[in-house]
């Protein structure tokens, strides 16, 4: 039986095919870029799952209710 592809496997294949579409095109940010691109989401689904209650999605993600708050914040979620 196989398994479904982990995140980790997610994201690998589709920065690979990022970098493939590219094809030689200069890149930079590559960091940031990922980390906004896939918080947002995360924080959506998290959120959802935690049935908006931001002290259970914050011991959800493990980060301080504050925190969450700024990134909630910061993405347009609030």
């Amino acid at each position: 039986m196989s398994h479904p592809p982990s995140i980790e496997d997610c994201v690998r294949r589709n920065l690979d095919k990022f970098f493939r579409d590219l094809d030689g095109e200069d890149v930079s940010n590559v960091y940031d870029m990922v980390i906004r691109a896939a918080e947002k989401p995360m924080l959506e689904v998290v959120m959802d799952r935690a049935g908006g209650n931001q002290s259970l999605a914050a011991q959800m993600l493990g980060i301080n209710r504050n925190t969450l708050r700024k990134k909630l914040t910061d993405h347009g979620l609030l």
